[in-house]
């Protein structure tokens, strides 16, 4: 049976890519857009199987009207991909408030916003699919990604809890953590005004990201897909080749770290293992 799905950030990118395999191979899709004049494209294809709908996350308004359209429009939701967000560049010392609070506005409250609008028609239907696109950042820092990271590690705590939370509806949870892409997410970033103390650490950034592995994103498309169709997908689940062995490395580190400053961790209760609670 097709599935209909709801993405939003589809002007381009891995979104643009995600709504072309859904359509291309039958679904229907409302894609949503900023401008949606970016989407003509997508209708002259696809036809009646794509609602190019604007819709800023930003805009509490503008998505409850967007998912509302959608849903009168093709009578159910299937899958909701939260795919819009956007980059923001610069050592935390550097970050201004408005630039860690539109970053946060963007990539953490527009997912929390498009999930409060559609989980009433989820409930209602018995049951959806909630694609949160995340990052390997995060679960994994890198310097001068401070309000990046911030933006993701938060989507990827308030997503676990919602997991649990919507479960009994019938109502499934994917954290998508891609790595690098050929897109332009790093070109369109947002970059705050920086301090010479961090040049260095810039260049270095700069240099490292050249040598990176960019991905295909009609690859991530279609990687999609098979999350979409599984019986049990995965609450978490790395697109890239270069992920695993990062984190694996990352998690390894915290728990050595753990281990060796465990018995501070009892002192700091009160009392050690093996004394009796009073």
């Amino acid at each position: 049976m097709s599935k209909v799905w709801f993405v939003t950030g589809s002007s381009r990118g891995l979104g643009r890519g995600f709504v072309e395999a859904a359509l291309s191979r039958g679904d229907r899709v409302a894609a949503t857009a900023r401008n949606p004049e970016h989407l003509g494209g997508l209708v002259a294809a696809f036809g009646d199987a794509v609602l190019p709908l604007a819709l800023d996350v930003t805009d509490p308004a503008s998505v409850d009207a967007g998912v509302g359209r959608a849903k009168e429009h093709f009578g159910r939701l299937d899958v909701v991909v939260n795919n819009a967000g956007y980059g923001l560049s610069g050592a935390v010392e550097e970050l201004s408030d408005q630039e860690l609070r539109d970053q946060l506005e963007t990539n953490l409250f527009g997912p929390l916003r498009v999930v409060r609008a559609v989980l009433p028609h989820l409930r209602e239907q018995g049951g959806g699919h909630i694609v949160q696109v995340s990052s390997a950042a995060g679960v994994a820092a890198f310097p001068l990604g401070g309000g990046y990271c911030a933006s993701k590690w938060a989507l990827e705590g308030l997503s676990e809890s919602l997991a649990l939370e919507v479960a009994g509806f019938g109502v499934k949870v994917t954290l998508v953590e891609p790595g690098s892409y050929a897109t332009d997410a790093i070109a369109s970033a947002v970059h705050a005004q920086g301090h010479p103390l961090y040049d260095g650490l810039r260049e270095a950034f700069a240099a490292n990201v050249r040598t990176l592995d960019s991905g295909d994103p009609a690859a991530a498309a279609r990687a999609l897909l098979k999350v979409v169709d599984a019986g049990d997908p995965p609450l978490r689940v790395f697109f890239g080749n270069e992920n695993n062995q990062l984190v694996q490395q990352v998690y390894a580190d915290r728990l050595q770290t753990w281990e060796e400053w465990q018995d501070l961790a009892f002192e700091a209760h009160g009392r050690t293992p093996s004394a009796p609670a009073a």
